[in-house]
């Protein structure tokens, strides 16, 4: 019974301190709307979108070579998708005092450049990316609409080779999105993802 009793209260002691070491949403959570700065000098928003079905968030930046290798496919998402209701939303979440070249200003060249076909914001407080729980760039997630919330259905990767596209044998967002898109239960929910760690201002 005493080894019983001693188990059970170091069984919620763990849990007890598992709860207040995460941060992040988890699947089925209820996003909060933000309102950051866009490339182009606008304020954006979730509810900006009024006709979307949901979104494609993607936590990206300029600098990281794996967000890099994912920038293409992250403007093809939004080419095939945002017609279908679920457009493509970017968030540099890095320090610009860390990073230099994830700036305001080298966010600006990067969009021009490359064409981005969707809004580039930046998150300088990082309290969006803390509040998402994002970690890595890029650090994807799929949210739907449901009445007025912004529900969390997938998390984590864009697929499984970031190196080589067409040999991706896994494409965990667009599997996620088909499924929304006819109905279904997204096939699989959360992955690791696979990126640059976020450069995070200094306390």
């Amino acid at each position: 019974m005493k080894t019983f009793i001693i188990f059970g209260i170091s069984l919620l002691v763990l849990t007890a301190f598992y709860a207040l070491e995460k941060t992040g949403y988890e699947v089925g959570d209820n996003a909060t709307d933000f309102d950051l700065k866009n490339v182009n000098g606008e304020m954006i928003s979730l509810k900006d979108y009024p006709d979307a079905k949901g979104f494609i968030i993607a936590f990206t930046c300029n600098s990281c070579p794996i967000a890099q290798l994912y920038e293409q496919r992250i403007i093809d998402l939004h080419n095939e998708y945002a017609v279908q209701g679920y457009p493509v939303i970017a968030i540099n979440p890095n320090d610009p005092v860390k990073q230099p070249g994830d700036s305001f200003e080298k966010m600006k060249e990067r969009a021009k450049e490359k064409n981005y076909p969707f809004p580039y914001l930046v998150d300088g407080s990082q309290e969006i990316t803390t509040a998402y729980g994002a970690t890595n760039t890029p650090h994807m997630y799929v949210l739907q609409k449901e009445g007025g919330r912004y529900i969390v259905r997938y998390i984590g990767a864009i697929d499984n080779n970031p190196q080589e596209p067409e040999k991706a044998t896994k494409t965990f967002i667009r599997d996620a999105l088909d499924a929304l898109i006819r109905g279904k239960d997204v096939p699989l929910e959360e992955t690791k993802a696979v990126g640059c760690s976020i450069k995070w201002k200094s306390a």
